[in-house]
């Protein structure tokens, strides 16, 4: 919580009393991360919260996305979509094929491609609906993430091989084509404020007797700024005391794909709310959730770089960046209503008849990711449009573009 620690921490390891040890070495890193924390601080004061998120996210080889620790799947942190099954992929394979055909796009680029599962089923799809792009860019700055995903290609599409590239850092030329961004948007950075009667106070990370501990302090323009554009969107003013996050890169962010994209579309799907759902009264201790071995808490002060920090999408804020740096808001719905629309049932009926036993695994697969007490409520997709072009069929079943 933000007002401090709410559990007994271990003395050695900086996480929660009872929990799993990191591996020694993975450790060491986060010592080493930890001490560049109290050092900066004790250079230039206390973090805003934003910097303290970059740092233990993406601090280049001590970050938690940067370092080689497990981090998908049953031997890591937490499990994403593509990890639950293929029919993930498989979905998105015929909303991709739909986009590419009608943009005449030879690629898609997939943004922060985890082990490289949802790339390599998405691909295996494809071939089987005849329907390949010319190129398949996975961007990446992990070096460790990169071995894994190639790994993953390898042992599941070795013959595509030759279409996929790595790049780290948006394409300079404008590409025609799919942008796939799978739990990205969940990991940029966010600010925390906290609204007062008098105005609005921001929470940074300062270094404490027993470690790093928050600290209000008043709010940097860019956060009042922010702050009050979404209290003028409400139409009302939050709560006196009422804590919440907001993405103040978000803008620039989406600003940034739209320069990469001549022509086509971007899928986002991520876990968020539309901006009154996110903001709303009872909501009073905001969306920031660490994962540390599928266990789920809130704070995110202890053991920097060995867990995951994030916060749920304001996907007002995401369509609204899309929309001022001219993209066209095609479509917004549930994950369930999208796959549901893309023809996961019918993937599932065109299955039938192989293996009876991964029939039967496939359909429980098909729960976790369609079920609203799983993921199929609280995973939104959201698609934006360069060009002349229609929103995909998984948006044909529900389209929610009025919620936004």
């Amino acid at each position: 919580m933000a007002g401090g620690t709410s559990f007994a921490l271990n003395a050695d390891t900086g996480l929660p009393a009872g929990w799993p040890a990191p591996d020694p070495d993975a450790l060491a890193l986060s010592r080493r991360l930890a001490a560049l924390l109290r050092a900066r601080i004790g250079e230039g004061g206390p973090l805003p919260f934003d910097a303290w998120m970059e740092s233990v996210l993406y601090e280049p080889g001590l970050g938690y996305y940067s370092g080689g620790q497990e981090k998908f799947g049953a031997a890591g942190d937490f499990v994403t979509a593509p990890l639950v099954s293929p029919l993930f992929a498989w979905s998105l394979a015929g909303q991709c094929a739909e986009v590419l055909a009608a943009v005449h796009g030879d690629t898609i680029l997939e943004l922060g491609p985890g082990d490289g599962s949802m790339a390599a089923d998405l691909l295996a799809e494809l071939e089987r609906q005849e329907a390949l792009p010319r190129r398949y860019w996975l961007l990446e700055r992990s070096a460790s993430l990169r071995q894994r995903q190639r790994e993953r290609l390898q042992a599941v599409v070795p013959h595509l091989l030759a279409r996929v590239d790595w790049l780290e850092h948006l394409p300079e030329r404008p590409m025609r084509g799919v942008i796939l961004a799978n739990e990205v948007l969940d990991a940029l950075p966010v600010a925390r404020f906290r609204r007062h009667r008098g105005g609005v106070a921001e929470l940074t990370v300062t270094v404490g007797e027993d470690g790093f501990e928050w600290q209000e302090r008043p709010a940097r323009p860019q956060v009042e700024r922010a702050v009050a554009a979404i209290e003028s969107d409400l139409g009302r003013t939050l709560p006196d005391g009422y804590l919440s996050e907001v993405c103040l890169q978000l803008p620039a962010f989406m600003a940034s794909l739209r320069d990469s994209l001549a022509t086509g579309a971007l899928l986002v799907v991520d876990y968020g709310y539309p901006r009154r759902e996110y903001y709303r009264a009872d909501r009073d201790e905001g969306t920031l959730v660490c994962h540390y071995r599928h266990r789920a808490h809130w704070d995110p002060l202890p053991a920097p770089g060995l867990q995951d920090v994030s916060a749920f999408v304001d996907f007002t804020a995401a369509a609204l960046g899309a929309q001022n740096a001219g993209l066209e808001v095609l479509g917004y719905t549930s994950q369930a209503h999208f796959l549901m629309g893309a023809g996961i049932t019918e993937l599932l009926e065109a299955r039938r008849g192989e293996d009876v036993m991964e029939q039967v695994r496939l359909a429980q697969q098909a729960k976790t990711l369609l079920l609203p007490g799983a993921m199929g409520e609280r995973f939104r997709v959201l698609a934006v449009g360069a060009g002349n072009i229609s929103a995909p069929t998984g948006f044909s079943l529900y389209n929610q573009l009025a919620n936004l």
